[in-house]
C-alpha cells in the first residue's frame, strides 16, 4: 500500500509534471486538455433564477454557427445550458426532458430541479466523461429556486452563481466583483450579460450574441439574442477596385479536357475502332 505523500513547506507541488514527463519517456503521450468553446452561466435573484449563454459553436478554428442556440428546454420551469460538444449536449437535455416528461406523468407532479439534477449526474457518470457535456441546470419548483453545474464526468455544485465553459473565468470575475443576494430581476440579467459578454470578448471560442433565460414562479421567459455586442456595421471605406488594378506577368492555359481512344474487340478478332489504342477488355 503506498503511503501518503506529506508536505512540509510550501510552493507549488510538481509531482504530475514529473510523472508526465516519465509517462511520456516510455511512449505514454498525455492526453491534451479539450476547450468547450463557450460561455454558459447563471444566477439566483429575489424570486428565481437568470440563465445566461452566448451563441457562438465553433468547429476547432472555425466558427461553424454564429447563432446557436445553448439553453436547452428540460420543463416549463427547468432550463439547462449546455458546454462542450453540440451534439452531446442537444441529445442529452432532449433525453432528460423526455424521461422528466414520463416521471411527471407516472407521479402526477412537476419535477424537483433536484430530479433533474440527479437524472444528468447519473448519465454523465455512466459514460465516464465520454458524452462532452458540461452543463448549467437552473430551475424553480415547489421548494424554491435552484441553480447546480454538472461536469462532463458527473461531479455536480449547487452555487447561488455559476459559470462553466472556456469564458467561465473571465465570467467568474464579473460575478465575484459584482454579485449580491437577494438582486433584483433586472440587476440580475444585467450581470449575467455582463459575465457573457466578459466570455464574447476575452474567449476565443465565445462570441457572437447573449441568450438569457428568466425562470421565476410566474413563468420562464426565454430572451433570444438579448443583446448583440458583436453587430456588424457598415464598413468606413469600400474596398472595390476596378478591373486592371493588379497586373500579372505571366498568363498560362491548361487544357482540362483529356482525349481518350476506346478500343473495341468484337468476338476473338482484334480489330480495333483507333489506331495507336491497345485493346481493352470488355468482357
Amino acid at each position: 500500500m503506498a503511503t501518503p505523500n506529506v508536505y512540509r513547506g510550501t510552493g507549488f507541488d510538481f509531482s504530475n509534471h514529473n510523472r508526465n514527463e516519465f509517462l511520456s519517456n516510455k511512449g505514454f503521450p498525455v492526453p491534451k486538455a479539450q476547450s468547450t468553446g463557450t460561455t454558459i452561466v447563471g444566477c439566483l435573484f429575489k424570486g428565481g433564477v437568470v440563465l445566461g449563454a452566448d451563441t457562438r459553436a465553433t468547429a476547432g478554428p472555425i466558427v461553424a454557427d454564429k447563432n446557436c442556440e445553448k439553453i436547452h428546454y428540460l420543463t416549463e420551469s427547468i432550463r439547462c445550458c449546455g458546454a462542450g460538444t453540440a451534439a452531446d449536449t442537444e441529445f442529452t437535455t432532449a433525453l432528460i426532458s423526455s424521461n422528466l416528461e414520463l416521471h411527471a406523468l407516472s407521479t402526477g407532479r412537476k419535477p424537483h430541479v433536484v430530479t433533474a439534477m440527479t437524472m444528468l449526474k447519473q448519465m454523465l457518470f455512466r459514460y465516464q466523461g465520454h458524452v462532452g457535456a458540461a452543463l448549467v441546470l437552473g430551475g424553480i419548483d415547489a421548494t424554491g429556486p435552484h441553480l447546480f453545474t454538472i461536469h462532463p464526468h458527473g461531479s455536480t455544485d449547487k452555487l447561488p452563481y455559476v459559470t462553466m465553459g472556456s469564458g467561465s473565468l473571465a465570467a467568474m470575475g464579473v460575478f465575484e466583483s459584482g454579485w449580491k443576494a437577494d438582486m433584483e430581476r433586472q440587476d440580475a440579467v444585467d450581470i449575467v450579460c455582463k459575465a457573457i459578454e466578459a466570455g464574447i470578448f476575452n474567449d476565443l471560442g465565445s462570441g457572437s450574441n447573449v441568450d438569457v433565460c428568466v425562470i421565476t414562479p410566474e413563468g420562464t421567459d426565454m430572451m433570444r439574442n438579448y443583446r448583440k455586442p458583436n453587430e456588424r456595421v457598415q464598413k468606413e471605406r469600400n474596398y472595390k477596385f476596378r478591373p486592371g488594378t493588379t497586373a500579372w506577368k505571366k498568363e498560362t492555359i491548361r487544357k482540362l479536357v483529356v482525349e481518350e481512344t476506346v478500343t473495341y474487340i468484337s468476338g476473338n478478332a482484334g480489330t480495333t475502332a483507333a489506331e495507336g489504342g491497345d485493346a481493352m477488355d470488355t468482357s
